[in-house]
């Protein structure tokens, strides 16, 4: 197990790279350090002084990939590339085009993603867990029919038309709840009520369906049968044994899932004015910060390793059987 974790964190270390390479790839292909500059500066009537000024305070006054006026070595170490790339693997992100840290800028956003992030992770679960098993407990019904109706209707619209439809009816017409902003608190819970809520909504429908399809394949298992023929209840049946059985598939979704939560919401965050790491990423990406993108691209990417391998881990957690080799 132990040479199975090491050898999946080098290779994690590969795709970091690589994640790496292709973000600087994919910015610098649509800008440049100069567009990046008059964009900061403000204006198309910058003076080339002041532009070369911006380039030289931001590290953005080598060549990107590719110096040939080094010699050796410095070729490419002398580049944009590597020296705002190798302190990202030490977890050094540096200050933002803007000039403020990004560090701290993480570490204040940090707490609103997760706020809205993980009741919308958790109730999420268990409401589709719990919807998919009713469905099952009355399949062949038309319950069940109509509730597998439901989620196809469900994942069918988009996240955009929950949030613009909630916004409107429980803002705007019923004045429930704010309709955007954020507060620290107990305060916190008004502004957090409603992007919760469509969060659980708009997540039902996939995973509802994805949850339902397992449980009716463990339920025509022989071991079903046997529970049955001694006597359990179809409740028993399916609380203690198809949905302990079906747990595998479900913990390699949920769990895999949950370092991303670190990183909220992008769209939702957005909407209702709640200052995230969501709301961050795409202020940075408006505003063509190469330093947050990059930032904020490495630190997505190696949690997404970390839950991967979390995923993994908790397989031989649920079923002692799996061994990995």
């Amino acid at each position: 197990m132990s040479v199975y974790i090491i050898r999946r964190i080098l290779y994690g270390i590969l795709v970091l790279i690589g994640v790496n390479f292709f973000t600087f790839l994919l910015f610098f292909a649509v800008n440049t350090p100069d567009d990046m500059a008059r964009l900061a500066i403000g204006g198309r009537r910058v003076t080339t002084e002041a532009i070369e000024k911006w380039k030289i305070e931001r590290g953005y006054d080598k060549p990107l990939l590719i110096n040939q006026a080094a010699s050796g070595t410095g070729k490419f170490t002398e580049t944009v590339f590597f020296e705002r790339s190798m302190p990202l693997f030490v977890f050094d992100f540096g200050s933002s085009d803007a000039g403020r840290d990004i560090t701290h800028e993480v570490s204040e956003r940090v707490g609103p993603s997760l706020a809205l992030a993980l009741p919308t992770f958790v109730l999420g679960v268990l409401v589709s867990v719990l919807f998919s098993l009713l469905l099952v407990f009355f399949r062949g019904t038309y319950l069940d029919f109509w509730g597998v109706v439901l989620c196809v209707a469900l994942l069918s619209i988009s996240s955009l038309f929950y949030i613009i439809a909630g916004q409107y009816l429980f803002s705007k017409v019923l004045r429930l709840v704010p309709l955007s902003g954020f507060e620290g608190g107990i305060s916190m819970l008004k502004f957090l009520a409603l992007p919760v809520l469509i969060g659980i909504i708009s997540r039902l429908g996939p995973e509802a369906r994805f949850y339902r399809t397992l449980f009716l394949e463990e339920i025509g298992k022989d071991y079903v049968r046997t529970a049955r023929a001694k006597g359990l209840s179809e409740r028993v049946v399916l609380l203690r044994h198809v949905l302990r059985n079906a747990s595998l598939p479900i913990l390699t979704s949920t769990i895999s899932a949950i370092p991303l939560l670190f990183l909220g919401s992008l769209i939702a965050e957005s909407f209702f004015g709640i200052p995230g790491l969501g709301s961050y990423t795409m202020d940075a990406i408006n505003a063509q910060d190469f330093a947050v993108v990059r930032a904020m691209t490495f630190i997505g990417s190696t949690l997404y390793i970390i839950g991967l391998l979390l995923a993994d881990i908790s397989y031989t957690i649920a079923d002692p059987r799996v061994r990995f080799e």
